[in-house]
């Protein structure tokens, strides 16, 4: 069963945008196995925490927290571009800024706003609700690796990325009960992003669109 019971349908890019996403390569610095891996990420041996990597900025970062039951991986290593970590940090931040909504069961949480704006907000509130109004949540553990980056200025960056949602299911709050259907190749799920740098130094996701079923992504 996948966790997500459907696409972010509205959330479009630009033809332009969308060729430059597809085009995207990604840093040979972030293969390289002296590289640090990321906080809060996976090694692949040992789970980690869902909480993303902790900013180094001035801006008063909202707290994202999750419940035990469920968990965020991000599978990347810095690449020693001090600009693209922040970029792939705040990425993934954007991620569980949507997820912690799905956990609260409101489209008012401030990590919501904080890391997204524009489509990628109205598109993601409109997902959120969706959840509210069917009454679900999630458990489990959703992966998120094969992150690649372009910059563009100093200000703009594309980010693809897949996830793997093999291991997480939907959850109904009211009865308790989860739907643990086998997955399918609509697991896996190819993103590409959009992000803009605003004043406080944040990596705000503007723009994402999503391509369920990717091979792309699957195994």
């Amino acid at each position: 069963m996948n966790r997500r019971p459907t696409l972010l349908a509205a959330l479009t890019l630009t033809a332009a945008a969308a060729l430059t996403l597809s085009a995207c390569g990604s840093d040979d610095s972030s293969k390289s196995k002296d590289n640090d891996k990321i906080a809060g990420a996976d090694t692949g041996d040992k789970p980690s925490p869902s909480t993303s990597p902790t900013a180094t900025d001035a801006a008063d970062r909202p707290k994202i927290t999750f419940p035990s039951d469920a968990k965020n991986v991000f599978e990347y290593r810095k690449t020693g571009d001090s600009v693209k970590d922040a970029v792939l940090a705040d990425s993934t931040r954007s991620v569980n800024s949507v997820d912690e909504a799905i956990f609260e069961g409101s489209t008012d949480t401030k990590a919501l706003g904080f890391y997204n704006t524009g489509k990628a907000l109205e598109s993601s509130i409109t997902y959120v609700q969706r959840y509210i109004d069917d009454g679900d949540t999630w458990v489990g553990q959703t992966r998120y690796s094969n992150y690649k980056i372009t910059l563009s200025g100093g200000s703009k960056a594309y980010v693809t990325y897949c996830s793997d949602e093999s291991k997480s299911f939907i959850k109904n709050r009211k009865t308790g009960s989860v739907d643990r259907s086998p997955a399918t190749a609509n697991a896996y799920v190819l993103y590409n992003s959009v992000l803009t740098k605003n004043a406080e130094g944040v990596w705000q996701t503007t723009n994402i669109a999503s391509n369920r079923g990717s091979k792309a992504c699957q195994p």
